[in-house]
């Protein structure tokens, strides 16, 4: 592809708006990868992870009910993001979805 690395790659197609999905697809990597690979190279710049933003709540979405003990454990990431804890759980469940990140965060096996 033409970089010194893969993070170097990988860096280039996020400015592009590539998704780790996309990303891992084009050089050939899993997904993991390349999140892993962003969070890295994230630790050594002394940096953390771009956060992309929560979609605005729209009438074209469903309710998803969470435990009050999962909200509560979740208020003090959102909060350190200036986001709700209702945005940070789009947000999550967003990026689970478009990384297809949910074999990764489960690994319960039941990928196939």
């Amino acid at each position: 592809m033409g970089f010194p690395t893969r993070t170097a790659a990988i860096e280039h197609l996020r400015t592009e708006g590539m998704t780790a999905a996309q990303i891992a697809r084009k050089i050939g990597i899993d997904v993991k990868s390349v999140s892993a690979l962003e969070a890295s190279a994230a630790r050594k710049r002394g940096t953390e992870r771009p956060i992309r933003q929560a979609a605005p709540s729209t009438a074209k979405q469903h309710t998803v009910c969470a435990d009050n003990d999962v909200l509560r454990a979740l208020r003090p990431h959102a909060a350190r993001r200036s986001l709700s804890v209702n945005a940070l759980i789009r947000l999550l469940l967003a990026t689970v979805a478009d990384d297809d990140l949910v074999d990764a965060l489960l690994d319960d096996g039941e990928a196939n």
